[in-house]
């Protein structure tokens, strides 16, 4: 998400040279990518991208990445899902910007059974923390866009109000981007954790719906 500081911190690691599995779908206004896995399912995860778009490789690298897991993907609206994809359990998974939109997404729509919010900058108020299902939030610990006190508060502020299982996680030495934005390769060191997220990522997915 950009700010005056850092114009762009999105952009943190490399782009990939990827070119997706999926296909794109035009519904009614909207133009998407779907991607979904080789065995029939019901379960489908709607994925919110960062500022860069839907079109960004890193993006669908992670569509991919889902539906390779058992999950029907597409970054785009519910019923689409509901009605051409035959889903019936549905989640979502935001980045950046999409990780707000789904902390958001969590407290309206009951129909979603779950919820990841990777890097997604908090946003301080009353009705923030009455989530309506399960979420877990990803943070990195070197994220100079989210300082850890707003983490810290966030967590205490889930405490206190909400009613549903919830998780924060910090990941060690890892900065704005490192689940979609950067190759496991660039730093060795950084590698265990961008594969701790993804893992979690999926089983918390996995777990509730």
């Amino acid at each position: 998400m950009a700010n005056e500081a850092r114009p762009c911190p999105c952009d943190i690691g490399d782009r990939f040279e990827y070119g997706g599995l999926g296909h794109e779908v035009q519904v009614e206004h909207i133009k998407a990518y779907i991607c979904k896995p080789s065995a029939s399912t019901e379960k489908a995860v709607v994925v919110i991208q960062d500022i860069f778009g839907w079109q960004l490789p890193n993006t669908r690298y992670m569509v991919d990445m889902l539906a390779a897991n058992g999950y029907i993907e597409a970054e785009f609206v519910l019923r689409y899902l509901k009605q051409q994809c035959s889903a019936k359990k549905i989640g979502v998974v935001g980045f950046c910007w999409g990780g707000i939109v789904v902390h958001h997404l969590m407290m309206k729509y009951p129909e979603l059974k779950a919820g990841v919010s990777v890097y997604g900058i908090i946003r301080d108020s009353d009705d923030r923390y009455n989530l309506l299902k399960p979420t877990f939030f990803i943070f990195g610990e070197k994220d100079d866009v989210i300082p850890l006190d707003q983490v810290t508060l966030l967590e205490q502020k889930l405490k206190q109000h909400c009613k549903v299982d919830y998780r924060v996680k910090t990941y060690p030495g890892q900065t704005h981007g490192f689940v979609h934005r950067r190759r496991e390769d660039i730093n060795p060191q950084d590698k265990p954790y961008i594969e701790e997220a993804r893992k979690d990522m999926i089983s918390w997915l996995n777990k509730y719906i």
